[in-house]
């Protein structure tokens, strides 16, 4: 760690944020821009800013070695921060939950701070340090408020922040119930049809069909009837308080072998796309819902597939460190935005804009994941993929 922040860094980004905001730019992807600067500024190994919305934070923003835990859910500090602009917490000498589940690194210290816009703290700013030479000083606090206050001025221009939004009021509620039942009358019509229509056929015209028709109605009828069951535990998982899905118990279980059995249950053509790299036969349990992983995997892949082009692969592998175990679903297709990484998990959000969305959906799948996941007490990621396409990374206990 160096004795003095890096000033000359700092105000070379300080000019570039503003150079963006005024240009009209803000929200996540400058908000990125922020938490960089502050790893870089202050020499440090990585760093993240975790949103505040209902009671609990999120980690929307992190590089370095904090990069892989975007996504995770986390709780509010304590009133130790809350109470104090900064706050040096000695890593050796607490029991740092999101410490010990970043990668890579020996850390020593975190240096948090909060973010205000106005009265309202909107998040924490923190870095994390792993020199055992020293301890951040009086200028790196002084530098992380600075940075702090700048990204509680960017949540004040309200200008795609917060990410997560504020509780709905009960007019948006009802806007939402209507959009629940228009989504579900539109997701539901098109399987009903097909296997409805397949089915007049096979009772109108059993005869001249003949034995290769017969079997191609019923091959569609069974594939479309797989599609509506996967549709009907999308909607009602999404519709429920918990986010459930069944009643299975978490448990420890083999998340190899889940995510194999997992994909014998993917469609004929998205299942011959599969490639699974590493995948280590010897990984300890997981500890969760294993018959969650079925529709957790299918779900990433899905997206995957649509956002790819035919002919590419979609990888699947799998991985530990000292916490967690991870799956990651990848493709090589069109990517996605820096500011999309976490709208992506909204529910009845989609790529595109306005009422044009190049792929049909629901915008379900996603924010199902998402829900599942945590319900596991993991949490779930997307990223850009390097050299193309895009990266879903889940992470769950190790039992």
């Amino acid at each position: 760690m160096p004795d003095r922040p890096d000033y000359a860094t700092l105000t070379r980004g300080q000019i570039a944020v503003l150079d963006r905001v005024n240009s009209g730019d803000a929200g996540l992807s400058v908000l990125q821009q922020l938490v960089r600067l502050a790893e870089e500024a202050l020499g440090a190994l990585g760093a993240g800013f975790a949103e505040y919305a209902e009671g609990h934070g999120r980690i929307i923003a992190a590089t370095g070695v904090c990069e892989a835990a975007i996504g995770r859910r986390v709780e509010r500090p304590d009133d130790r921060l809350l109470d104090r602009r900064t706050l040096l917490v000695p890593l050796d000498s607490v029991n740092d939950e999101f410490a010990r589940q970043i990668e890579g690194g020996e850390l020593r210290h975190m240096l948090g701070a909060r973010c205000e816009a106005g009265e309202t703290v909107v998040g924490s700013l923190h870095v994390y340090f792993g020199d055992t030479s020293g301890e951040p000083g009086p200028e790196h606090h002084a530098v992380l408020e600075l940075l702090a206050g700048q990204i509680g001025w960017l949540y004040g221009l309200r200008s795609g922040l917060p990410v997560h939004g504020e509780a709905a009021p009960e007019q948006a509620r009802l806007e939402d119930r209507d959009l629940w039942v228009a989504v579900t009358s539109h997701e539901l019509r098109t399987p009903v049809t097909v296997i409805k229509g397949y089915a007049d056929t096979l009772t109108n015209h059993w005869d001249t069909l003949g034995e290769s028709g017969r079997r191609e109605a019923v091959r569609v009828i069974g594939t479309r009837a797989g599609e509506l069951a996967r549709l009907v535990d999308r909607l009602l998982s999404a519709a429920s308080e918990d986010g459930s899905v069944g009643a299975s118990a978490s448990g420890p279980f083999d998340l190899a072998e889940a995510l194999r059995a997992a994909t014998g249950e993917l469609p004929a053509a998205l299942r011959q796309r599969i490639h699974f790299g590493e995948l280590p036969a010897d990984l300890p349990k997981a500890y969760g819902n294993r018959d969650s992983i079925a529709t957790i995997l299918t779900e990433l892949a899905t997206n995957a597939e649509k956002y790819s082009a035919p002919d590419t692969l979609v990888e699947v592998c799998a991985g530990v460190d000292e916490d967690t175990l991870r799956f990651r679903v990848s493709d090589r297709g069109v990517g996605i935005a820096p500011d999309h990484v976490e709208r992506a998990f909204e529910r009845y959000w989609q790529a595109g804009s306005g009422d044009q969305h190049p792929h049909p959906g629901a915008g379900l799948g996603l924010y199902l994941v998402r829900r599942l996941v945590e319900r596991q007490h993991g949490w779930v990621s997307l990223r850009p993929r390097e050299g193309g396409g895009t990266v879903a990374e889940v992470r769950l206990r190790r039992a």
